[in-house]
């Protein structure tokens, strides 16, 4: 059984890279075919190596999620934040530190899984019950903030209705397959893929410095990080991208530091999931839904496995985002910039096509040329996330 178990983590750490690393191939989507096929082709693997697979690339992918976001500017809904001080150091030739510093936030969120997953879980209990109402109010709250931490509040509140709208639209398009696949795709993704190979964005050479952050830089950001994974976990429509502005607003952190700040969040939003399943039995990632799928709430026994898959492939994790963002910054200023966004179009395309037809297709351009519109405003680029956020407010209204 031990083989078995360090088999399916070794695989869905390979599994997890491989998500991390291509643009518009998500975790959620894997995670939904391997609970279709465990009725069928899987049925005679036992649910507790499937779940320690999904756990094992949904961690992993939330390490390695931030080297395409970073150096080539495909983000998906958790590390669209990471665009603008990560692209900042990238053109300063400091991607690969850029990177790190996202790598040690989610080394730190690993670190505290076994010191923070009792609190949390009592916390969850607790606390849960009390707030079920008041979801949508506070998800207005989170709204009004976003809107109104803008210098320019007018255009900021222009972007967040408009994607808010498109959102409610294309998510209620009953014959599109995976709605978000094309949605964010088109509004995070191909818009700063275009508007860089417009502006003939130009990568200098890359300096690769083993930088680590200090205990300070680490220790800042952790209190806004730990908040924002908390809303993030009892709020549905909440991504972490989000939640890290509230976070952040605790934390006041530098450029540096918001890296940390992501990192970590991104990590600990994950991590929070499988620990509400198992508290009150509510998924919100893809990841958590599809063990629930699986095998219901997990025992005490589940989450205990589930636990130390996390530690042992965040750990695997992190020393694989040095390797891998390295190959990256020898490689991405030696190879023609142009080149490598539209190569990231045209996978995205492909995928789009594949998963959700010509429908997502006209999805994706719609989506693509109202991110432009919105990045072209100046406001921060996470109020278009209002495509999932109004949406869950009205679903939680009406």
């Amino acid at each position: 059984m031990l083989i078995e178990l360090i088999f399916f983590l070794l695989l869905g750490i390979c599994f997890g890279t491989f998500t991390g690393l291509f643009p518009g191939i998500h975790i959620n989507l894997v995670g939904a075919i391997l609970v279709s096929l465990s009725f069928s082709v899987l049925y005679k693997i036992s649910p507790a190596y499937l779940v320690v697979f999904i756990v094992s690339m949904s961690i992993t992918h939330t390490f390695l999620d931030f080297i395409p976001s970073i150096f080539i500017g495909c983000p998906n809904d958790e590390t669209v934040l990471s665009i603008l001080p990560g692209h900042e150091m990238l053109r300063e030739g400091k991607g690969h530190s850029a990177v790190l510093l996202t790598a040690y936030g989610g080394l730190t969120a690993i670190l505290l899984t076994p010191v923070l997953s009792y609190p949390l879980i009592i916390l969850v209990k607790n606390i849960y019950p009390l707030i079920q109402k008041s979801i949508p109010f506070i998800l207005i709250a989170v709204s009004l903030i976003m809107i109104f931490s803008e210098k320019n509040k007018p255009s900021s509140f222009i972007v967040y209705t408009l994607t808010g709208i498109l959102g409610l639209i294309i998510l209620n398009i009953n014959s599109l397959n995976e709605p978000l696949l094309p949605l964010l795709s088109g509004l995070f993704g191909a818009s700063s893929i275009i508007l860089s190979i417009k502006s003939r964005t130009k990568i200098p050479k890359q300096t690769i410095r083993e930088e680590k952050p200090s205990l300070k830089e680490l220790k800042k950001p952790l209190p806004g990080s730990l908040v924002a994974s908390v809303l993030c976990g009892f709020l549905p429509g909440l991504g972490s991208g989000q939640a890290a502005i509230l976070g952040n607003t605790i934390s006041k952190a530098d450029r540096k530091g918001f890296l940390v700040l992501l990192g970590i969040t991104n990590t600990l939003v994950m991590i929070f999931s499988f620990l509400s399943l198992y508290a009150i039995s509510k998924t919100r990632t893809g990841s958590a839904a599809a063990i629930r799928e699986l095998i219901g709430p997990p025992s005490s026994k589940i989450l205990v496995l589930i636990l130390l898959t996390t530690m042992i492939s965040g750990v695997i994790s992190f020393f694989l985002v040095k390797k891998i963002s390295k190959v990256f910054s020898k490689k991405i200023g030696a190879i023609n910039y142009t080149k490598i966004s539209l190569i990231a179009l045209a996978i995205l395309l492909t995928l789009i096509t594949l998963v959700s037809g010509l429908t997502g297709i006209l999805v994706f351009v719609i989506s693509t040329l109202t991110g432009i519109y919105c990045i072209q405003t100046g406001v921060k680029r996470t109020n278009m996330m209002a495509c999932l956020l109004l949406p869950t407010i009205v679903l939680y209204l009406v």
